[in-house]
Parts: structure tokens; sequence; C-alpha cells
């Protein structure tokens, strides 16, 4: 099999499975969710979702975020993973956005990319859900999913993104961010892959490769 004939299949049955896909982070505005994905690295999107409600009650705007200090915020995100490290992220992220950008989220990777706590993964998925760029942010699950499907071989998510930027259309990128995502998440997990109900293991170069002797 090619690796064009891998992405056309996978992608299709994708698109078909789950025409549109969206985040399971609940937000209702940009400062909102770029908070949640900060929130959200290392940590499950339903925990992210039991904490934000009474966070952003608190705080709804970055300019609130910024007058709080780390531990007022340390108080309402107690229960995610990196508490500590998170609280002093969010109150210094907020501090940048009023201080440079007008309590306004920005809509590039390298000014995304100066605000403490966002990473390349985390800009790529603002650039995405809030400004419809053509972003492929890759997390644990993109990472895995990619490697061990054989969409690509990179020891790196930027090695990663770059390999299925080249492979999938623009129009496809963000969606199939989200494709390959909810399929790690829910199917192809880390360490119990449920491959009988796969519905994409026929493009699956390591599924493939531990079944020849069965074919």
């Amino acid at each position: 099999m090619t690796l064009k004939e891998r992405y056309e299949g996978a992608l299709n049955y994708w698109r078909t499975a789950m025409p549109n896909p969206v985040t399971e982070l609940v937000y209702s505005n940009p400062f909102e969710i770029l908070v949640a994905v900060i929130l959200s690295a290392q940590c499950t999107d339903k925990r992210v979702n039991m904490v934000t409600p009474e966070l952003f009650a608190a705080y709804p705007t970055a300019q609130a975020m910024s007058t709080a200090s780390e531990e007022e915020i340390l108080l309402y995100i107690k229960s995610v993973s990196y508490p500590n490290s998170k609280a002093r992220h969010l109150q210094q992220m907020s501090a940048m956005l009023v201080d440079e950008f007008q309590g306004t989220v920005p809509d590039t990777m390298e000014q995304l990319t100066r605000l403490p706590g966002v990473g390349r993964k985390t800009a790529n998925v603002i650039l995405g859900v809030v400004f419809n760029k053509a972003a492929i942010p890759v997390d644990t699950h993109v990472f895995r999913v990619a490697n061990r499907m054989g969409l690509a071989s990179g020891k790196t998510p930027l090695e990663v993104e770059k390999t299925l930027i080249r492979h999938i259309a623009p129009e496809d990128r963000f969606k199939a961010h989200h494709w390959i995502l909810l399929h790690g998440r829910y199917t192809c997990k880390a360490l119990k892959p449920n491959c009988l109900e796969c519905g994409v293991k026929k493009w699956c170069k390591t599924y493939q490769a531990s079944h020849k002797h069965q074919q």
C-alpha cells in the first residue's frame, strides 16, 4: 500500500464517520478556549470541563484574570494536572494579553507562542478553533496514532506535523487533527488499542504487519 492510499483510505473513512468533529473542551469565546487548552496539557478534557465553569465565572476576561494572584487561580484549578505551573502560566498569560494585545487573543503562531504556557501545539489549536486556519496540532494522541498507522514517522511532534501537512489538503487539516485525536482517545489507545472495532485498520501499518500471517 502506498502512503497516498493510506491517507486517502483513512481520511475518507473519517470524513464519513465524523463529518464535523469539534473540540470536546467547553468554551464560549477565544479567551476561554485559550485558557482551557492550557489547562488540558497532560490532562483530560473531561477534567478541564469540570473546573472551567467556576474559573470563567470568577475571571471572564483576560483583564479579570490578570488581576488575580496565582494562589487565587490555583484554588479553581487544583484538581487538574500540574496546577501550580498552570496557575502561574494563566496569570502571566492574561497579563501579557492585556499589556501587549489589548486583552484580545492574537492570531499568529509567532504571537501566540510568546504567551506563557503556550507552546506550538496549543497555538495550533487556537489557530484552528478560533481562526479557522489550516493548522494541525500534534498532541500525544495525534503523535501516537500517526506513527502507529504509518501516516507519519517522526521522533518529534514537529516532524509529525510537517509530514501530515504535506499529505493533507489545507481544508481538511484541522478536521484531520480532530479525527486522529479522537481516534486515539477512544479507539487507538496507548496501552490497549481496540483494533477489533477500528474502522481504519485496513490502512494501519501496525495492524497490517501484525495480521499478515492471518490474511
